[in-house]
């Protein structure tokens, strides 16, 4: 078992096989030879939404695509264990080839990002334009077309100026209540 502290490293992992390096990582620390040596395993991800189809569609996307963040002890064989797991690639180190480990700046920027990530609401794909032509998908103005007047980011609301009976008439909307 593993006295010295605990630091968090950057795994360089094959784009795309993130998760899958994870989930190995983390079978080698339940029960196998990283028990002990590694707390925790992290792939940093943000939640956004697009419009497709009229249907809002979530996602997680990952932040630093091919990078897989684990806090851990490199002490004895642990770095060249890491290394040998399927889909990880390497360690982030130094020219010497010694992992170095994410500054305490560096961790709590990543990790605070993280949790302002599940804290906030989706953040939108594809931003909207002041003077854009949307159609609106939800509410009393289904069907409607308009052109957005105003954007509020914060709130994530639209108004949309709409024709009804000849008339302009602002209408204030939700981001997901429309589509471009």
């Amino acid at each position: 078992m593993s006295e010295q502290p605990r630091k968090w490293y950057v795994v360089k992992a094959i784009a795309g096989k993130e998760k899958k390096a994870k989930e190995y990582i983390e079978n080698e620390m339940s029960h196998g030879d990283l028990f002990g040596y590694v707390s925790q395993v992290l792939i940093p991800t943000e939640k956004v939404f697009s419009v497709r189809n009229g249907k809002r569609v979530s996602k997680d996307r990952t932040l630093f695509p091919g990078y897989v963040l684990i806090e851990a002890s490199l002490e004895g064989e642990t770095a060249h264990i890491i290394k040998n797991i399927p889909n990880v690639i390497d360690f982030l180190s130094s020219k010497e080839g010694k992992p170095v480990p994410l500054q305490e700046f560096e961790v709590k920027r990543i990790l605070g990002q993280v949790d302002e990530m599940l804290e906030s609401e989706e953040e939108l794909l594809e931003p909207f334009i002041i003077g854009e032509t949307v159609k609106i998908i939800d509410g009393p103005f289904n069907n409607f077309s308009g052109t957005i007047d105003e954007i509020n980011n914060e709130k994530k609301k639209l108004t949309v100026v709409v024709k009804i009976f000849g008339r302009r008439t602002p209408v204030e909307l939700s981001f997901v209540q429309v589509v471009k």
